[in-house]
């Protein structure tokens, strides 16, 4: 993502936390802190596989996706 797309999203993030009845808890219904903390594992780790082409595919970089991989497990 380019510097413009990811204030944007994080614009948009804080626009739905501010509206009445949206769910900011972002773990799955039923899904407990255990199955969130593997799944954040989980997916974090399948960031670094992807190759250079898919990467391309979701909007962000080589860079972008270390250091997704390597934010700590409690943080979103």
């Amino acid at each position: 993502m380019s510097g413009l797309s990811d204030v944007r999203l994080t614009l948009y993030q804080q626009e739905l936390l501010e509206i009445p009845g949206v769910r900011t808890d972002l773990r799955a219904p039923g899904e407990n802190r255990w199955q969130q903390f593997w799944c954040r594992v989980r997916t974090r780790k399948q960031l670094l596989e992807l190759s250079d082409a898919q990467l391309r595919d979701i909007g962000i970089s080589r860079e972008q996706a270390k250091l997704e991989a390597m934010r700590p497990f409690w943080r979103c």
